[in-house]
């Protein structure tokens, strides 16, 4: 597949090139969040000038298929004519008031309703502040400092969960970010996910102490990997025993795996599975600045004004946020969509696998509705551990080889992948072909 150029704004100098040298001078590394800085794969920085459908196209006029989806929340792909009306609508009424709306009821009520195990919820603005705050919420409704989280999960960039596992089992987590001092992360037990092991440990060392447990179900910023059901329904079973609430960090695949999130995925293997608190983000806010937390009755009126734990937020609700997510939706639970969607998303897996397969390449990849990941492994791996085998300079390797035939994918290997409702068959064998040439090349027969 050749890259897809308009004439009318293609040139020989890479406008790019020269957006990220301007760039530099006035933000920090060119960008306003670290992936985006081709750090990890080398390279200039796509700058994106408009999106359409499966598709976005760069400074120099290319054309790319866009498997990154604003890192998830683009399930309708980019543009979708229901989205836009609404947002237009909405911004022409007012960008922001800082006092309540309908339409944020709208949405709580829409959310809930996918959402049996939330019986209220906060909007917040992003993913980072949910996670933040349903901690805080977990602290204040037990009345514990402790917290359980795993290596590999990421839930924003709060100082208390910047941390990695020390060595040893068990072991107080130590910060993987300067400015965080070692006191606040003193309360953060990091462990092995997956670890069954561990985790009923850390519970026997100190589950009288242990708020809750914070865990993304399937883990995507350590590429895609599942929480054994086994692992899962552990991780419910001691915090109800011990008493500490287990979080679900849904930002990620919430209405995006499945239109009731990883949980419901869950729910089906263990009968009365439900997180006490969930976090949510991405697809809620249709690619708007929006995000939520939510649980029972009981806990979630211990937020302020009801109860003793603060959070609060300007522009929380935002009027053109709330109208982008509750489009976002109201289209997503129109039948058939997730049932589609799922079976793209599994149809280029599928192709991923066999053209790897083909010319002998370790690859392994796996799928739920509209998020994927793949990993140049011989089988999928359980752990960040077994995660970071993945071969790095070969996949650097398929990356550049995908963006030169115009498709893109996550500029790191440790990103999952989102298919939208927009990417047509076309689009899914175009880069199944891209990636079969790539793939001669890293053949190792």
């Amino acid at each position: 597949m050749k890259p897809s150029i308009d004439p009318r704004t293609a040139l020989h100098t890479d406008l790019n090139e020269q957006l990220m040298a301007r760039a530099r001078q006035v933000i920090p590394g060119g960008v306003n969040s670290p992936v985006r800085a081709f750090r990890a794969v080398g390279g200039t920085p796509r700058f994106v000038q408009r999106a359409q459908g499966a598709y976005f196209w760069d400074a120099n006029g290319q054309r790319y298929i866009d498997y990154i989806g604003s890192w998830g929340p683009m399930i309708l792909g980019h543009g979708h004519p229901a989205v836009l009306e609404a947002v237009q609508k909405a911004a022409a009424d007012g960008f922001s008031f800082g006092a309540p709306t309908e339409r944020e009821i709208e949405l709580a009520e829409e959310i809930l309703a996918l959402y049996p195990s939330m019986e209220m919820l906060r909007l917040v603005s992003s993913g980072t502040e949910a996670g933040m705050s349903a901690i805080r919420l977990a602290r204040g409704a037990t009345g514990r400092s402790k917290i359980i989280k795993f290596e590999g999960c990421y839930h924003g960039h709060a100082d208390a969960l910047l941390v990695k596992a020390g060595s040893g089992l068990a072991t107080f987590g130590h910060p993987t970010s300067a400015g965080v001092p070692p006191e606040v992360v003193q309360h953060t037990l990091v462990l092995e996910y997956n670890h069954l092991a561990q985790l009923e440990q850390a519970f026997a060392q100190h589950g009288a102490e242990v708020a809750c447990v914070i865990l993304e179900p399937i883990a995507g910023n350590m590429n895609f990997v599942r929480a054994s059901v086994e692992f899962a329904r552990r991780a419910r079973e001691l915090c109800t025993q011990h008493g500490a609430l287990l979080i679900y960090d849904e930002v990620m695949t919430g209405c995006r795996v499945a239109l009731g999130g990883a949980q419901s995925v869950y729910a089906q293997q263990i009968p009365g599975f439900a997180p006490d608190i969930t976090v949510l983000g991405k697809v809620i806010g249709g690619g708007m600045p929006l995000a939520a937390f939510g649980g029972q009755r009981a806990v979630m009126e211990q937020l302020a004004p009801l109860g003793p734990v603060y959070q609060a937020g300007t522009l929380s609700g935002n009027p053109v946020a709330t109208a982008c997510g509750l489009a976002t939706l109201r289209e997503i639970k129109k039948p058939g969509f997730f049932d589609a969607l799922s079976a793209q998303t599994r149809r280029l897996v599928d192709g991923l696998s066999a053209a790897a397969q083909q010319h002998g390449v370790p690859f392994a990849a796996d799928c739920q509705g509209g998020m994927f990941g793949f990993f140049l492994l011989p089988e999928l791996p359980r752990n960040y551990g077994e995660v970071m085998k993945t071969d790095g300079n070969r996949f650097n390797t398929l990356f550049h080889g995908l963006l030169n035939q115009g498709v893109y994918i996550a500029p790191a290997l440790y990103e999952a992948g989102f298919v939208s409702g927009a990417h047509s068959d076309a689009d899914i064998d175009a880069t199944i072909a891209a990636a079969a040439d790539i793939f001669k090349s890293l053949s190792i027969k």
